[in-house]
């Protein structure tokens, strides 16, 4: 994609795929409700109630994330270990986002 005056395009320097990886986990989701049967008021349900809990272990990451951040401790040994949870909840947070 080109370039205009304000800079690059939105997704030009963005690796290709996590788009198309959402949509075809969505309608892999969408496919697998429908062969259980459900009505689409149900399958709209089920989809509302999958989104929330997401929102709800994302905002439990992020709170934790906090947490360690505001951590200060003085022990190398521990600062390493919170580093590493660090590292482990915000692959969580991109995985889920």
């Amino acid at each position: 994609m080109g370039r205009n005056a304000a800079g690059p395009a939105y997704n030009e320097d963005m690796a290709r795929g996590w788009e198309s990886k959402s949509v075809e986990e969505q309608r892999s989701d969408a496919s697998d409700r429908t062969a259980l049967g459900l009505s689409q008021d149900e399958q709209l349900r089920v989809a509302s109630q999958e989104r929330a809990a997401r929102e709800r272990q994302k905002q439990s990451l992020h709170l934790q994330r906090e947490l360690i951040l505001s951590s200060r401790p003085s022990n190398p040994g521990r600062r390493a270990a919170l580093e590493d949870a660090l590292k482990q909840i915000e692959a969580q947070i991109a995985a889920i986002s």
